[in-house]
């Protein structure tokens, strides 16, 4: 899967406004449809309390936090699928991306043009779920050909694994007809490893973003929790972003004036840092550290992947000549207070190759080459 997240929406709901934020670099933003044509692309650091603090506890030379990266597709319309407003190129491009956060508007503004002429987030919502459900139907009708014809003129092996595919793709299809996305499908692990290669864009992970007003900015509006709503009917996540405050803030460069700054409207923490933490999350991504004066550096890997492979992360060698990892988590290391205090409460182990890495380990890794 790719480590990257899809930011997608009509047009003039505020996606590059919010990606020029995140990145703090501006992204090509105007008040009128289809300005950015290309997709922007920007790395985005993590927003991590306790690398904060292993860092305050260290003192070292280089603090590096983990990162995802996010891409900025233009607006796509009504009849997208089809190839209205340059639709196809634009779905192209999320095709291409790990998870999507689809941006809805829920402000007024009379300034901002809004393709249809009305805020209704539900029904802008709808335009983009359908359009892209309407792009996988005719992947799906494709694929449901190939697999069919696999199926006549092929072997034995190819006919299993034909119906195996045409299986999933009779679950699949009456879904992408009715506007509803792909991964909602009761798919047996056989049959999600089949249809893997149709790359399905409603197979991805999506979370909504809610760009609301500053009156909005800390417990949303009524436009949010529709979005809320049928977030939860879809089990999907929403977050709440005021895009033109956060606009203000990543131009901020002094910490206690941005602290000031969301003191105002009551809030803990930017709305920015909440996206990047759900977007990491939905890709399937954990973080594990590795801290000392030289460095405290957070490293991403996926849910799951044993220490080898964490190991790997950080160099080739580390994974091919693996022999062990101390481990000690990010909170028994808060709670004693040092590393030596740990190993003293018997909270230092020693994990071998089978170990599976949990969010917020401490690691050291020895291997031999």
């Amino acid at each position: 899967m790719s480590i990257n997240c899809g930011i997608v929406g009509l047009p003039n709901v505020g996606k590059s406004t919010i990606f020029s934020a995140l990145t703090a670099a501006p992204a090509e933003a105007a008040n009128y449809p289809f300005c950015t044509i290309n997709p922007n692309v920007g790395i985005v650091d993590l927003p991590d309390s306790r690398l904060d603090y292993l860092s305050e506890k260290f003192s070292p030379k280089r603090r590096i936090p983990a990162s995802v990266e996010f891409v900025d597709i233009a607006g796509l319309v009504k009849g997208a699928s089809k190839g209205e407003g340059l639709g196809n190129q634009f779905l192209a491009n999320i095709r291409e991306v790990g998870v999507i956060a689809h941006v809805v508007r829920c402000f007024d503004n009379p300034d901002i043009i809004h393709v249809n002429n009305k805020v209704d987030p539900a029904d802008d919502i709808e335009t983009i779920n359908m359009e892209l459900a309407f792009a996988d139907l005719d992947t799906v009708n494709k694929r449901i050909e190939k697999a069919e014809r696999a199926g006549r003129v092929m072997g034995k092996d190819e006919q299993k694994k034909a119906a195996v595919v045409l299986s999933a793709l009779a679950k699949i299809k009456p879904l992408l007809e009715n506007g509803k996305p792909a991964h909602i499908a009761e798919l047996t692990d056989a049959e999600k490893e089949a249809v893997y290669d149709c790359h399905l864009i409603t197979m991805k992970p999506q979370l909504y973003v809610c760009n609301v007003d500053e009156n909005g900015a800390k417990n949303g509006n009524t436009y949010s929790d529709i979005v809320k709503k049928i977030a939860e009917e879809e089990k999907s996540n929403a977050v709440i972003i005021c895009g033109k405050f956060e606009a203000d803030l990543a131009e901020m460069d002094n910490p206690a004036e941005r602290a000031d700054f969301l003191k105002e409207l009551g809030l803990e923490e930017s709305g920015l840092a909440v996206l990047a933490r759900a977007a990491y999350k939905l890709m399937g991504l954990r973080t594990f550290f590795t801290a000392g004066e030289d460095e405290c550096r957070a490293w991403t890997i996926h849910a799951g992947d044993t220490a080898p492979k964490a190991a790997g992360v950080i160099h080739t060698d580390f994974e091919k000549g693996f022999i062990k990892a101390e481990v000690y988590s990010f909170e028994d290391f808060k709670t004693c207070g040092s590393e030596a205090a740990i190993k003293a409460a018997g909270k230092y182990r020693i994990e071998g190759k089978e170990y599976i890495v949990q969010d917020g380990d401490i690691m050291f890794f020895k291997f031999n080459v």
